[in-house]
């Protein structure tokens, strides 16, 4: 971290970090929902995977989507909005705000997964 005269509170964090959690994020949530780790991890694999629990799993997957969609799509709006980009408050805001927003959506896929497994 660096001293930096122009932020609110006078230390500036690279918005490479943020950044790269939202983007380890967004990988994670796309292996465990549609590369099927989730299902894999809850369920079983190969002659051991319940039909049943892979169902629910999946109803998990659709009801965090949306919210992973929220997350990118604020991710890639504070990138690429000129307004939100240069001022450097707002751009840490809303990546801070997507991280938390995939950590919602995997958390939502951690409890659906073990709700669909009892």
């Amino acid at each position: 971290m660096q001293a930096m005269p122009g932020r609110t509170n006078g230390w500036w964090i690279s918005p490479a970090i943020p950044t790269i959690a939202n983007v380890v994020l967004a990988v994670l949530w796309t292996f465990s929902a549609l590369g099927g780790w989730g299902d894999a991890a809850f369920c079983g694999e190969g002659d051991q995977h319940d039909a049943a629990c892979g169902t629910g799993f999946v109803h998990a997957v659709q009801v965090s989507a949306p919210l992973a969609a929220l997350a990118a799509i604020v991710a890639v709006t504070a990138w690429s909005m000129p307004s939100v980009r240069r001022r450097p408050d707002r751009l840490d805001a809303l990546l801070t705000m997507a991280a938390f927003v995939w950590i919602l959506a995997e958390g939502i896929l951690f409890i659906g997964g073990y709700l669909a497994k009892s």
